[in-house]
């Protein structure tokens, strides 16, 4: 094979360009610019306040600020696909949740594939998941109240945080389980 010179000559100055170019880009620090941190819920809630601390303290640390970006719609969708669209160079990062792992089982048509399109980074967080009853419900023990809940189906009303979110999906998941069956009310978040 015949190496035209001006190919070659494009080659060589390529090859003697690498280092210095290698390392001007290695003295460039993470991060150079300011980072968005995008969270699917509306401002002032958990989600949110999680994000804005987080982004303080990586402010305070890394010396840049971190930006704090509500998307709320669609169960977190809308924030996920703005970071699965956004350029992959780490200046766009998602608050990633379990609506994540239930959004991708429970809608069809999704523009992105969280696990092919994602990466993760870090951990932040667990939330355990509580059963609350009001005082005035005669139970004071789980299979007391699945006995109490099947004594009245559809009487009981469980309340969570929207459809589809991870308070949503475990009490259905409880209901499958125990053959009982609530009313589901799913509140949203106030506008302010």
């Amino acid at each position: 094979m015949k190496l035209p010179r001006r190919r070659f000559l494009q080659l060589a100055a390529g090859a003697v360009a690498l280092p210095a170019m290698s390392r001007i880009a290695r003295a460039q620090g993470y991060p150079s610019r300011p980072v968005r941190i995008i969270v699917g819920f509306p401002a002032g809630g958990t989600s949110d306040v999680l994000a804005r601390l987080m982004g303080q303290w990586l402010s305070e640390r890394l010396g840049r600020p971190f930006i704090v970006e509500n998307r709320p719609g669609a169960g977190g969708n809308l924030a996920t696909e703005a970071v699965v669209r956004a350029t992959a160079d780490g200046y766009t990062l998602l608050q990633a949740g379990g609506q994540d792992a239930v959004n991708a089982t429970f809608y069809q048509n999704l523009n992105f594939n969280f696990i092919r399109d994602m990466a993760p980074v870090i951990g932040i967080m667990r939330v355990p998941g509580a059963l609350v009853v009001h005082p005035l419900v005669p139970v004071a023990t789980v299979p007391e109240f699945i006995a109490y809940a099947k004594a009245n189906p559809g009487k009981i009303n469980m309340a969570s945080a929207g459809i589809g979110n991870t308070t949503h999906v475990a009490g259905e998941l409880f209901m499958m389980l125990t053959g009982t069956k609530f009313t589901h009310v799913p509140y949203r978040k106030a506008r302010r």
